[in-house]
């Protein structure tokens, strides 16, 4: 059986087919900045609770690693990365179509070909799970949003942690008054949708604040 693909299911496809989708799109600065508070908030979490102690290198000072400016330039090299991980769930509104695991529509594609109905997306199928163009500029655009306001996430890591990154960073430098409408946008979850847990677990995570850290007195050079 041949499936010539429908025009709905292209939309969530890989590749080219993401790329000429009518539904296909450029994020925008709010998707970018709720993500990438997201991810790195994410990040810093995994290692809030590191005993390690780094020697500053001046003046024999030892430095706690949770503390460190170091801890914060590891976060930010891998954060934008994490974006590669997301798919496009076209049948999402707004930014809750960007998500970490596999879209309905893939799933529904994929079970279509284990049913031996043949479907052409006009890229090979060891290919489908590649990134597609849209999750590529997400992760292009965390990048460029990453260069553009890395001091103010250093001000935000070492004076504010006590305020969630989104909106000091969003709300606070980013977004004008009207381009911050998806940071309200939650997923609530829905059954059978592959990606529900995993991005209802981390809106959580983004809504709460990073714990407060005490910071020792230091440089940010000294590292």
């Amino acid at each position: 059986m041949w499936l010539p693909l429908l025009g709905l299911l292209l939309l969530g496809a890989p590749g080219k087919g993401a790329g000429h989708g009518e539904d296909e799109r450029r994020p925008t600065p709010c998707e970018v900045c709720k993500y990438l508070s997201l991810e790195l908030q994410e990040t810093l979490a995994q290692s809030a609770r590191s005993k390690e102690v780094l020697d500053s290198g001046k003046r024999k000072r030892r430095i706690q690693y949770n503390t460190s400016e170091t801890r914060l330039a590891e976060a930010l090299e891998t954060v934008c990365e994490q974006f590669l991980h997301y798919s496009v769930h076209t049948e999402r509104p707004g930014s809750l179509r960007y998500a970490k695991g596999q879209s309905q529509t893939m799933n529904t594609l994929k079970n279509l070909v284990n049913k031996g109905v043949k479907v052409d997306l006009g890229i090979p199928l060891e290919l489908w799970d590649e990134p597609s163009v849209e999750v590529t500029q997400l992760k292009q655009q965390c990048e460029t949003m990453l260069e553009q306001f890395e001091a103010v996430l250093e001000d935000w890591y070492f004076h504010h942690q006590e305020t969630a990154l989104a909106a000091f960073l969003c709300e606070g430098h980013v977004l004008a008054p009207g381009e911050k409408g998806c940071l309200s946008e939650v997923w609530t979850g829905r059954k059978g949708d592959e990606g529900a847990q995993e991005e209802e677990e981390e809106e959580e995570t983004m809504k709460q604040p990073s714990p407060p850290t005490r910071h020792a007195a230091h440089d940010p050079g000294e590292l």
